[in-house]
């Protein structure tokens, strides 16, 4: 596709520039593939040989975290409805603190290379195939989105070419995956880490210069209603308030960072449990520096762009290309600089992707940046519920287990699902307004300054059903918390109905008390030279 009338486009040096991030992420597979000289075993090849530290680990769980949805998706979702998005900042701390202290203690203990070992050790291998079945699809339709969406708003609006990017993206993927294994992971995670900071920094500091200060992006975003922080409206059916950012996001995050195999895996390559943990809060402070610069560009693009919309102007035909278009407005004078960006998007779907390239067909579906919330909710829910039973109850077996999670599973999809059928009206997600007054409108019948919503969203004549507005209007970030709160209320049920009271549960499946009290003793390094030395 051809970039919008009247932008510049891609220069030699951009494409130089973007090249030269998958050349490095390249050869850092070859490195650890030839010199790393311990891929023996496959314990070397998926866990690093549980050598690792952990300053480069959390970079690494930042970097998977942070996909091109965060990079394109979150200024853009800022932008749209306000920067209460920041609450997330509260989210991501309540989810370390659950992941590295309930979930991350099991698994470093039992020294298991996937999560859906778990499973099977606690309950039955019945349960680890459902679980093992779920990831599966989950990570399939992650990954198609997670490769596939920047892929075509980077294409719509700087002609980088569509099935190039995808097919690029994946081959480099797959070589530094299969030759370096974990390490190489890790380490192109934390290259990439650099590279997303640099993009961002650069769109930042320019919009800076751009605006005079960054006293009128501040004063614009303030006048605009953007600085919307708080929100303690308590109703469940509102998209983000305080409280469906703060539980909802909690239960979401904690599906992918506590039991999500991709995250977990990371962590149990520690060279010990205190690194582990130590991995977890560092990468929190990364999640936090990540979260800050996407809202700083969010609210830089609102403040350029608060007299003419470029996506009501007809310049962008998504809310997800406003960066890009965003890149290409103000760096066009900088050679290389909107190849940086691209390559900082990329860099955020290379950490994101690791071998599941065949999503792609499941992809064409699922166009919208926002739809991975959808199934991190729909899945990631009854899986995090089903750890949980695990962990957390120790009469839990596994028909109360099973029953719990294809209940949560049900549920979550009944809702998933229905909300894609009807979407939630506009006072449920509080679009803010923008206006096309600044534009010289020659394009038409632009004449109004405010987008009339109502147009956009609701399809005259098509009847809603009272489920549309009080249950499938439900946020979609509660998406994950009604999964995992279905599968345990019903799992302890089922399991006490059918005598999970009688069975003994070795506690080396559950979190134990000795395993919360030993953060306060002494680092595990000096327990473990005493013994030696006894």
């Amino acid at each position: 596709g051809a970039p919008p009338r009247g932008m510049a486009s891609f220069t030699v040096w951009d494409y130089v520039v973007f090249a030269a991030m998958l050349l490095i992420s390249a050869i850092i597979g070859i490195y650890y593939a030839f010199a790393g000289g311990t891929q023996k075993t496959s314990k070397d090849f998926l866990m690093a040989g549980r050598s690792m530290s952990a300053l480069p680990v959390a970079l690494s769980l930042t970097a998977s975290f942070m996909s091109a949805v965060t990079v394109l998706g979150t200024p853009a979702e800022i932008y749209r409805y306000g920067a209460i998005f920041c609450i997330f900042a509260i989210t991501y701390a309540l989810v370390v603190v659950c992941s590295a202290e309930i979930f991350l203690p099991v698994f470093y203990k039992l020294g298991i290379t996937s999560t859906y070992e778990y499973l099977e050790l606690r309950f039955n291998k019945y349960l680890r195939l459902c679980g093992t079945v779920l990831f599966i699809i989950q990570t399939t339709l992650y990954t198609g989105i997670v490769i596939y969406a920047p892929a075509l708003a980077l294409n719509q609006v700087t002609g980088f070419d569509l099935w190039g990017a995808v097919v690029a993206t994946g081959v480099v993927c797959t070589f530094y995956c299969t030759l370096g294994g974990l390490k190489a992971v890790v380490w192109t995670d934390v290259f990439q880490v650099g590279i997303m900071v640099a993009g961002f920094s650069s769109v930042i500091i320019r919009a800076v210069v751009v605006q005079e200060g960054i006293g009128r992006i501040v004063n614009d975003s303030y006048h605009g209603g953007r600085l919307n922080f708080w929100d303690f409206d308590p109703n469940p059916l509102q998209r983000h308030t305080f409280w469906t950012i703060v539980i909802g996001g909690t239960f979401t995050w904690t599906g992918i960072y506590g039991v999500n195999q991709s995250q977990v895996q990371r962590y149990i390559a520690c060279k010990s449990r205190f690194h582990a943990k130590l991995s977890l809060y560092i990468n929190l402070v990364g999640l936090w520096l990540i979260l800050v610069c996407a809202t700083l560009c969010g609210l830089a693009l609102y403040s350029i762009y608060k007299d003419c919309d470029p996506w009501m102007n007809n310049q962008v035909s998504a809310l997800d290309q406003l960066m890009p278009y965003l890149v290409l407005d103000i760096l066009r004078d900088f050679p290389g600089v909107p190849g940086l960006f691209v390559a900082s998007a990329y860099s955020g779907t290379l950490s994101t992707v690791s071998s599941s390239i065949n999503a792609l067909a499941a992809v064409t579906a699922l166009p919208s940046l926002h739809r991975t919330w959808y199934i991190f909710g729909m899945v990631g829910g009854p899986l995090l519920g089903l750890f949980a039973l695990g962990i957390l109850c120790s009469f839990a077996n596994g028909i109360g287990a099973f029953v719990g999670l294809l209940s949560g599973f049900v549920i979550s999809l009944w809702v998933g699902i229905g909300s894609q059928i009807y979407p939630p009206l506009p006072e449920r997600t509080k679009p803010l307004s923008l206006s096309t007054a600044g534009c010289n409108i020659s394009t038409g019948n632009l004449t109004s300054t405010v987008f009339p919503l109502t147009t956009v969203f609701s399809t005259p004549g098509a009847e809603r059903p009272a489920l549309a507005d009080n249950w499938y209007s439900l946020s979609y970030l509660y998406f994950s918390t009604l999964g995992t709160l279905v599968t345990i209320v019903v799992g302890i049920i089922i399991s006490l109905l059918t005598g999970g009271l009688k069975q003994n549960t070795d506690p080396k499946f559950l979190l134990t008390k000795e395993d919360f009290l030993s953060n306060f003793s002494r680092s595990e390094t000096e327990q473990v030279s005493v013994t030696v030395h006894l």
